[in-house]
């Protein structure tokens, strides 16, 4: 028997769309399935030509506004997937859909930020188009929440992200997150967002998280590698959501009326990182130094470095590093770099000797003298009491 040829339309340039296409093929190599897929070769979803297509069956993304239209005349199976609505009239008729829960995907957000002790809120979102009907979503959400919780929220949507407004957008950004009570959390409507808020924040000399702690939504690798603070995200539950899509497609193959299907799929967790830990400070000149740090305490810094950017003596900050977190800048400046360096030692992807470099230790000997002096381990030993914990 031929395999079925199934097309998803999807654009893999998004790390979402990159997921559900890994839970379609992760539902094929765990079954006997045996799919014909199609893809464009840039994984690019076009609809051009669409109608033509000779194959048996689809699994789309309808947060595209074209692929509802598009394929409506098609006269084999569908499956959509997408953002949910709080409207159920929004959903498609006649079209099983599986959908990312919105709702709980900024409800988990909103309650890390409850959790850091933050009372004020604010959501970065994108201006409304045919094509963001799931930020939309997202957007109604954070509202409804600060609402039914009758707390502070603030809602700005910003600019589209283009080249040649890019330079008057981050203008406006840094104004707006100047112009904000402090300290807040905010939600970001993407990870993509949340990068524009970071170096907003960096080039308006806002602490992150002091002043301002931030949530993103997606866990996306590529927006963290670009990040000099590493930034919180909530991951959504894209795998499972293309497992999902790949079953219902399979049981309409096999003659099933799925018509009526509908399952919206929680997010996975949240990944928490140094850009939503807030921790109330009172001084402001700890505040803007453990700012400085943050961004740049692994490229080699010294106290009187921190010092001229806090814009105050040495003997000063330091008076106030003792009385607000007994230590000394020296001491912070070390433990981020063991923090980060500890950090890249658990997720393994990366050798010590790179890890001594990329955490401004001189030395791989030097990072080991110290991990001994700090937790009485070498960094190889550290690794192996971490995945003891993790596993008991």
């Amino acid at each position: 028997m031929a395999p079925h040829r199934i097309a998803l339309l999807f654009n893999a340039n998004k790390v979402y769309d990159r997921q559900v296409i890994a839970g379609i093929g992760h539902y094929l190599n765990s079954t006997r399935v045996e799919w014909d897929l199609f893809l464009e070769e840039d994984f690019r979803s076009r609809m051009r030509d669409i109608h033509q297509f000779k194959g048996d069956g689809v699994i789309a993304d309808f947060d595209d506004p074209e692929a509802a239209e598009a394929l409506r005349e098609l006269h084999i199976p569908v499956v959509a997937v997408g953002g949910s609505y709080h409207d159920p009239a929004q959903y498609p008729v006649g079209v099983p859909y599986i959908a990312t829960d919105n709702d709980r995907l900024v409800r988990l957000a909103y309650d890390h930020l409850i959790e850091q002790g933050l009372s004020r809120f604010a959501f970065y979102g994108i201006p409304a188009t045919a094509g963001s009907r799931w930020a939309q979503e997202r957007e109604h959400a954070f509202r409804a929440i600060v609402s039914a919780e009758n707390v502070e929220g603030i809602v700005y949507e910003g600019s589209p992200t283009t080249a040649g407004g890019w330079g008057e957008a981050v203008e406006h950004l840094v104004s707006w997150l100047s112009d904000l009570p402090k300290p807040i959390g905010i939600i970001a409507v993407t990870d993509a967002r949340a990068r524009q808020l970071l170096q907003a924040c960096v080039i308006g000399g806002v602490a992150v998280p002091e002043q301002v702690a931030i949530v993103g939504i997606d866990n996306d690798p590529m927006a963290q590698l670009l990040n000099r603070i590493p930034l919180t995200s909530v991951i959504q539950g894209a795998e499972e959501m293309g497992r999902t899509a790949a079953h219902v497609l399979h049981q309409m193959l096999r003659g099933m009326d799925c018509s009526t299907t509908r399952v919206i799929v929680p997010p996975v967790g949240i990944n928490v990182q140094v850009s939503s830990r807030y921790q109330p400070m009172r001084s402001p000149h700890v505040m803007r130094a453990s700012h400085y740090i943050r961004q740049y305490g692994c490229l080699g810094i010294k106290t009187e470095q921190v010092a001229d950017y806090v814009g105050v003596s040495r003997t000063v900050l330091e008076e106030h590093f003792k009385r607000e977190l007994k230590q000394t800048v020296h001491q912070a400046i070390l433990k981020h770099k063991l923090d980060t360096a500890c950090e890249l030692i658990i997720n393994g992807d990366t050798t010590l000797a790179d890890i001594a470099i990329r955490c401004g230790f001189t030395s791989l000997q030097y990072m080991y003298a110290v991990f001994r002096r700090e937790y009485d381990c070498t960094p190889r030993q550290y690794l192996e009491l971490h995945r003891k914990a993790a596993a008991s």
